[in-house]
């Protein structure tokens, strides 16, 4: 039995449907509604609203290179825990709701938020006594394609059914008991209808809102930008597009000739990620500094190696790298052209100064901006359906 089916079957041991027979639930003239319900220490009381017709989370229409079998490899998706409508639906809800954190003060989206590509623009998030974590809230873009299945910039977390569930536990970040959220949510008028149709009753378990959460982020996927435009009329990646300017073009093949080889596997011209967590030489402290998957794995190899996020909507995920330390694409442009640091872990494709001209990272940069998707960032599905 796995960790998430263990977690369901205690919870389902110590806890009963409280309310069902009683929920009150309201489904009327397109709104699911909640009523009234705190919003956090100080905040004026939210109304659930959701459409009258369930959102589309899991069919929908990828363009080509997202289905091509090489980028069908990258999709860390479970058989036992696929998207659907209406589980994401219910992911989306937990999402947004600071209910999840022990004094209803902060929610997911705190610090992953929508109008950022579900990043936090502060170098460090505070949690929810205000405290600050020690990284950079990693961007949530197209988690579903990372091959390797891991997650946290040490990828400490070995699903997303089990990392989505790490927040809310962290004393620093929103400081929740999982075992407590059951009775919680239960007693709510709107959440035991959500879980029924999610899983066919309406019990709340932890393992449970872990499987909706992981579905919801794992919907996340952006495919709508200026770049999957260009490379839908292209008989190549390698050839100009059309769509672009002539910076973007030379940027293109500058990322191509000097970038993909980390960042974009070969045979995949979809996701933007990284294969395996890498150093790329940001320090040369290898007592002090953050030793990332070394402090996991105790391998003193793995020491300064940190998960990549996708690099798809990077124009609004500053600042950047694990620490936020660069506050611009400019900067992280500088640090591989010529400041990475001689660390014994270094990966070799890092080692190599590129040595770029001011028109070399002016068109990099303008590269980089063509895999924004202005409409990913605003779509109305993954927003707060508590507005």
């Amino acid at each position: 039995m796995n960790a998430i089916a263990r977690e369901e079957s205690l919870a389902m041991n110590r806890y009963v449907n409280l309310g069902v027979a009683s929920l009150g639930l309201l489904i009327a003239a397109g709104t699911l509604s909640s009523g009234e319900r705190p919003a956090g220490s100080g905040g004026s009381p939210r109304t659930l609203r959701l459409p009258d017709t369930v959102e589309r989370y899991a069919d929908v229409d990828l363009p080509a290179h997202f289905r091509t079998s090489a980028a069908r490899r990258f999709d860390n998706t479970p058989f036992d825990n696929p998207v659907t409508d209406d589980g994401a639906t219910l992911g989306r809800v937990l999402f947004y709701d600071t209910r999840l954190s022990a004094n209803n003060t902060t929610a997911c989206a705190s610090c992953h938020q929508q109008s950022h590509a579900f990043v936090d623009r502060e170098r460090f998030s505070k949690g929810f006594e205000g405290k600050p974590t020690d990284r950079n809230a990693m961007s949530l873009v197209n988690l579903r394609y990372y091959p390797r299945g891991r997650f946290f910039w040490d990828e400490r977390a070995r699903s997303l059914e089990e990392q989505v569930l790490m927040p809310i536990r962290s004393r620093t970040e929103m400081g929740q008991d999982p075992s407590r959220l059951p009775m919680l949510l239960s007693a709510d008028d709107h959440y035991p209808e959500l879980f029924r149709r999610a899983f066919g009753d309406a019990e709340v378990t932890p393992g449970r809102i872990a499987r909706a959460l992981a579905q919801f982020v794992r919907a996340l996927v952006s495919y709508q930008s200026k770049y999957d435009e260009g490379l839908a009329k292209a008989r190549s990646v390698r050839d100009d597009f059309d769509n672009f300017t002539a910076s973007e073009n030379r940027g293109k093949t500058l990322f191509l000739r000097n970038c993909a080889i980390c960042h974009m596997p070969p045979g995949q011209s979809a996701h933007f990620v990284m294969n395996r967590p890498l150093n790329n030489g940001l320090d040369t402290d290898t007592k002090n500094a953050d030793g990332g998957v070394g402090d996991v794995t105790l391998n003193a190899a793995d020491l300064g190696s940190f998960k990549s996020p996708s690099l798809r909507n990077v124009e609004f995920t500053a600042p950047y790298m694990h620490d936020g330390r660069f506050a611009t694409l400019e900067a992280v442009i500088d640090h591989y052209s010529n400041e990475v640091k001689p660390h014994p872990n270094v990966d070799p494709r890092a080692r190599r100064r590129l040595n770029l001209t001011s028109s070399d990272k002016a068109a990099l940069v303008a590269f980089l901006k063509t895999l924004s998707d202005p409409r990913f960032i605003t779509d109305p599905k993954f927003s707060d359906p508590f507005r």
